[in-house]
């Protein structure tokens, strides 16, 4: 039975318990409902049970899943008031969380057929988790009296990235095929949630309770402002999203065959992940959040060149690491100039800039798929490179006119 209460002196409502938590939870959802499909795509192909054309597409079938499942999160409480104070963020993140094992699992079959729906679905679940367990562990935090950790949370999806490449650089060694890969990565999911269970649940803070006031807010910034960190931001999902899921197919096509290194460089970037988002939460609040995202936009798109310029052990795992580095970076503090931008109507215009994102992940895989059908996977694959590194470049533009154009005045 859930405990409503939030007080108590066991370890489950201490908060490095709810960071940790949250971390773990975002492991999962991301780490395994999101990017395991990455590392194991070359298994896949190897297998023969699905080309590259329909791994883009199941790729993208993910991508669109989070996309309405962030969206409905949002709407939720609009749509369904009551129905959503029943279903707590516990509740929900809980059940996205069991969705994403059973559909993890659901990928060792060999239903074919299935896979579309299935990865539309673990997009969704992972979009729940992602949204509920961040709601969840902030407030938990808040009322604790230690808001500072809910960066740690962040952490997760590096976390789950690098557990799910270092468990398929283990089994491509052992010569296991693709099924078997997504059935170990059902039962990392399944020992993950046995953590997670204990914290995550009841609400997080008492009924009646409320924040501290805020103070009064700032006016909106004008629309030319908004409407330009919208597109720079969507520009980030268009950019980072061709590497992610297609790096570990990418360098094995580079690297000589049988070479050990193509099944490194994904954990490597999920270590970056991990790394960017701890030091991310040290960035000083006095900080333009615009020349931030020009850094970021501008270390990611140098890891995209050196792996095209460099195309060798070394070049892979550089490019991996700058493209990893400000990963989790680039979603923080896009969303602290959302809502900088606009704080009357701060979720509205996060969830807004959120899609703009979703929108440039789903354009990425097709677009790859389609300029490999038309050139050849090496030519292919670098023209979608290149296409990805010129929007983030242009993004970095974006947001350097921004701060240009409307300082910010402390």
């Amino acid at each position: 039975m859930e405990s409503a209460s939030i007080e108590g002196p066991s370890f489950r409502h201490q908060p490095r318990a709810v960071a940790l938590v949250g971390l773990l939870s975002l492991a999962v959802a991301m780490g395994v409902g999101r990017f395991a499909f990455t590392p194991l795509l070359p298994m896949m192909l190897s297998d023969g049970v699905v080309t590259l054309a329909g791994g883009s597409w199941l790729a993208t079938a993910n991508y669109i899943g989070y996309l309405l499942g962030a969206l409905a999160c949002m709407a939720l409480p609009w749509l369904a008031p009551g129905w959503y104070a029943r279903w707590h963020p516990a509740r929900l993140a809980r059940a996205g969380l069991v969705a994403t094992v059973l559909l993890t699992v659901a990928m060792a079959l060999p239903l074919p057929g299935s896979w579309p729906l299935l990865r539309f679905a673990a997009g969704v679940a992972s979009a729940f988790v992602l949204l509920n367990v961040a709601s969840w562990c902030m407030v938990r935090l808040t009322v604790l009296g230690r808001p500072a950790l809910g960066a740690l949370i962040f952490c997760g999806p590096g976390v789950g990235i690098a557990l799910t490449g270092f468990m398929t650089s283990a089994m491509v060694a052992a010569h296991w095929r693709a099924a078997a890969g997504w059935a170990a990565f059902g039962a990392l999911a399944v020992l993950l949630c046995a953590l997670v269970w204990p914290v995550l649940q009841g609400r997080a803070a008492p009924a009646g309770s409320h924040a501290p006031a805020a103070g009064a807010a700032r006016p909106a910034a004008s629309g030319a402002a908004r409407a330009l960190h919208a597109i720079a931001y969507g520009l980030a999902g268009l950019g980072y999203i061709v590497t992610a899921t297609f790096l570990p197919v990418i360098a094995r096509g580079a690297l000589p065959v049988g070479s050990p290194w193509p099944d490194l460089f994904w954990p490597i970037f999920g270590v970056a992940v991990a790394a960017g988002a701890a030091l991310s939460s040290r960035a000083s609040a006095a900080w333009d959040r615009r020349w931030l995202l020009v850094g970021g936009y501008a270390m990611q798109a140098l890891g995209i060149a050196v792996g095209l310029w460099w195309p060798t052990p070394e070049g892979f795992a550089l490019g991996s690491v700058l493209l990893g580095l400000p990963f989790t970076a680039i979603t923080f503090f896009g969303l602290q100039e959302a809502r900088r931008l606009w704080p009357a109507s701060a979720d509205s215009f996060a969830s807004l800039v959120t899609a703009a994102y979703g929108l440039g992940q789903i354009a990425g895989p097709p677009m790859a798929a389609a300029l490999v059908a038309a050139g050849g996977e090496a030519a292919g694959f670098a023209r979608a490179l290149a296409m990805a590194a010129a929007a983030l470049a242009l993004g970095a533009g974006m947001y350097a006119l921004s701060a240009w154009r409307w300082p910010v005045h402390t």
